[in-house]
């Protein structure tokens, strides 16, 4: 039964979400979104997180390239953390000027 009711309180947050007016920004560059969003969880929902922030794909998967769900609930829980990071800092620092639309491979840090 907390199944069906946690369904269908998902779907109303999801109804919810598509009626409000579209965001504007991305949550971790700070530029336009484009026609893609994505919507990141700040804590991983795997980890207990249910807050989620509207990204870029490029963005969004920068952030998954660079540090693992338990990482992203332990050392970097608010985005401001995860931008302190090198990693993501050069990765901004590179995409700033990049249309909203832009695409391109991303790479898996090392190690």
């Amino acid at each position: 039964m907390v199944g069906r009711v946690r369904r269908k309180a998902g779907l109303a947050q999801a109804e919810a979400r598509r009626d409000a007016a579209p965001p504007e920004t991305c949550a971790l560059c700070g530029r336009a979104l484009g026609r893609r969003v994505e919507w990141h969880h700040v804590v991983p929902k795997s980890e207990g997180g249910r807050e989620t922030v509207p990204v870029h794909p490029i963005c969004h998967r920068t952030i998954h390239a660079s540090a693992s769900n338990a990482d992203l609930a332990r050392l970097y829980p608010t985005l401001d953390a995860l931008r302190a990071r090198e990693d993501i800092a050069r990765f901004l620092r590179w995409i700033a000027d990049k249309p909203p639309d832009f695409h391109a491979p991303t790479r898996r840090r090392a190690g």
